[in-house]
């Protein structure tokens, strides 16, 4: 793993000439503005999918039209914060890939894709059953608390990656 860290081409990605142009124009703080909205709206619509699921909030909404109205503001979002996230980290690839709080967002980001996965696939098709309730399961409380933590998570640590050099 430590090679792959401190492989040359990491400094390769950041000599490219788009790294060059993000890195030294407006382009890196307009794309780190817009990354942090897009972080806020993915964020945001999960957070209020992931309250109704803990039935401390929406609870006169069934959970799945929360889901059907909010996911998709969640992963246009997700994808608007990629890109924009993608375009940061080539300006300085190499330093990111051993920064820890850049290894923290990566490993809970992907915690959450797993959590998110499991709802969606394995759980929600069971929803029905809990859809309007507002005393959700103790299921679907673990996977909204663990959304709440992982998500909170990828945000803190995305805010001390350029704290941490």
């Amino acid at each position: 793993m430590m090679e792959l860290l401190h492989a040359p081409f990491w400094i390769d990605i950041e000599n490219w000439p788009i790294s060059w142009e993000i890195g030294g124009t407006a382009w890196f703080p307009f794309l780190e503005s817009i990354h942090v909205i897009a972080a806020s709206f993915v964020v945001g619509s999960i957070l209020m999918v992931d309250l109704r699921l803990l039935g401390l909030a929406a609870t006169n909404y069934a959970i799945t039209t929360l889901s059907k109205e909010l996911i998709p503001w969640s992963w246009g979002a997700f994808i608007v914060a990629t890109i924009t996230g993608v375009g940061m980290f080539i300006t300085r690839a190499a330093s990111h890939v051993v920064n820890p709080a850049f290894q923290w967002k990566m490993f809970l980001l992907l915690l959450a894709g797993v959590n998110m996965a499991y709802f969606h696939f394995r759980v929600y098709s069971q929803i029905q059953q809990w859809d309007t309730t507002v005393a959700t399961p103790t299921q679907l409380k673990v996977i909204g608390s663990l959304s709440l933590l992982t998500w909170s998570g990828v945000m803190l640590a995305g805010r001390w990656i350029g704290h941490i050099i």
